[in-house]
């Protein structure tokens, strides 16, 4: 599994734990020089590095540089998606109010809302990000 896959997987709420991301990330190492500094600090907090330092490393692997816009984005639809993907109705009420405005790429979620539709739609947009 690539780096980019794994961070995936991990950030769509699949059950990946976060050590065995950041092994796979750095044996998998991208020669992009903008995603050494991700590297290095990975090397140096280990499995105390925020989620969203994986966001903006897998928008640089995607070649896209890392805003403060792009990440919240991305980090906003992915938490969609993880919420979905485990369950937490709470977590995702959560993120929607939070976020409200970078989620208005999603459909409305309604007050019972679809978790496999939204989710679905999450990881839709998840991969328009990185597309972009």
């Amino acid at each position: 599994m690539s780096g980019p896959e794994i961070l995936d997987r991990y950030l769509l709420g699949e059950p990946v734990s976060k050590p065995a991301v950041i092994g796979t990330v750095l044996r998998d190492r991208s020669p992009l020089p903008a995603a050494a500094p991700f590297y290095r600090a990975l090397e140096r907090v280990g499995a105390q590095a925020d989620d969203m330092a994986f966001v903006a490393l897998r928008l640089v692997l995607s070649g896209i540089a890392p805003s403060d816009a792009s990440v919240r984005r991305l980090r906003a639809v992915a938490g969609v998606a993880r919420a979905c993907a485990t369950g937490d109705r709470a977590g995702l009420r959560k993120l929607l109010a939070r976020d409200a405005e970078v989620l208005a790429v999603l459909p409305h979620p309604g007050d019972e809302p679809d978790l496999e539709g939204l989710g679905l739609a999450a990881r839709d947009a998840y991969r328009r990000e990185l597309e972009s």
